[in-house]
């Protein structure tokens, strides 16, 4: 790849995403170990919180390595990543995040490594891609609802059933309603693309959500905070496990799985070709995706693991058990690189805004 070129191409990039990295303060964390006689190195938007029980995990078994963390945005993930490469710098040695779209063009632009541990010959084959791109979590997109709002009425269940329900009691939810800004949450145009491969009436719900004074956000947590409260009664394709994380500490605060279709997300994790210590990212990437990792995941962050041998609460067999063939993962492979397609995205912005200001 030749520099200038790479350089424009990732300039022009920064232009088109700028919208889609969530607002974050980025930060470092260190983890010493208990007998330091090797580092590594990590880049990802999961919360320092939720990451710290994975990280101690791994130093009980490692106790000799040393973790440093870094919690960035997603958007400059990708970006250090892509220019420490061009520049020569030994970048992260391990790379995660909720950017399932951005980590794939790592992978297809070759900044990614491929790898090879006992565990990738289990992992599902949506869930990996030549090695070098591997989901961690299973994360479904739900819809959530302020429970006293809907004493004694039927709680819709279905795009199509939310969609009838927002017509005939506009009066009563107007300007309570609240979803994702698909221009400024990347998560929340990444959901949306999927409703339309899935749904083909999408565009009505969307035109009745508009139709009831919509409220749109960039952060889950502003979402789960006035549904929780009431001002806001439906929340609509709000990522699973911070739902959950909410539900769980907010009686009030109600989350279904619609049973039409249920979209689902990973974080995907790689190994920087430019790396300082590969052989130290890969040795995490393995524990993250072992039995053992995948547990501390499910049982302790909160986030759902995807690990196939694990059945327990909060694992995807156990959602497959209670959901099946509603699920619609997005699978870790090139058609991802669909959203970042300025001229696509343009399209699909310009027909959700038409489908708000219809009526």
């Amino acid at each position: 790849m030749h520099h200038k070129h790479m350089k424009l191409k990732n300039t022009i990039l920064t232009v088109i995403l700028f919208c889609w990295c969530s607002v974050a303060m980025a930060e470092k964390v260190s983890f010493p170990a208990q007998d330091e006689q090797n580092s590594v190195i990590v880049y990802s938007s999961l919360d320092t919180s939720a990451a710290r029980p994975l990280i101690e995990a791994y130093q009980q078994i490692n106790p000799d390595i040393s973790v440093i963390y870094h919690e960035l945005q997603t958007l400059e993930i990708h970006e250090r990543v892509v220019r420490e490469t061009d520049e020569g710098i030994a970048t992260a040695d391990l790379v995660i995040s909720s950017a399932m779209d951005l980590q794939m063009k790592l992978a297809n632009d070759g900044y990614a490594k491929r790898v090879n541990f006992t565990e990738i010959a289990n992992w599902p084959n949506w869930a990996k891609w030549r090695n070098t791109a591997f989901a961690l979590t299973y994360e479904p997109a739900v819809m959530i609802y302020h429970k006293p709002s809907f004493d004694g009425m039927e709680i819709p269940k279905t795009r199509a059933a939310l969609s009838q329900f927002l017509s005939s009691h506009n009066n009563l939810f107007y300007g309570r309603i609240a979803t994702y800004d698909i221009e400024r949450a990347g998560l929340g145009f990444l959901f949306l693309a999927r409703d339309e491969e899935h749904y083909r009436e999408i565009w009505q719900l969307v035109q009745e959500m508009g139709s009831s004074g919509v409220k749109l956000f960039s952060k889950s947590s502003a979402i789960l905070q006035r549904v929780a409260d009431g001002r806001s009664a439906i929340g609509y394709n709000i990522l699973g496990s911070y739902a959950k994380s909410w539900a769980e500490h907010n009686p009030d605060l109600g989350i279904i799985l619609p049973t039409d279709h249920t979209v689902v997300m990973s974080r995907i994790a790689l190994i920087p070709e430019a790396a300082e210590t590969q052989q130290q990212g890969q040795k995490l990437l393995s524990f993250l995706m072992s039995r053992i990792g995948q547990e501390v995941l499910a049982k302790k962050t909160g986030i759902r693991a995807l690990h196939p041998q694990l059945s327990d609460e909060n694992t995807a067999s156990s959602l497959r058990r209670k959901a099946g063939k509603q699920l619609r993962p997005i699978p870790v492979s090139p058609g991802l690189l669909v959203y970042l397609d300025q001229v696509k995205r343009s399209r699909l912005i310009e027909r959700w805004n038409k489908a708000l200001r219809v009526r």
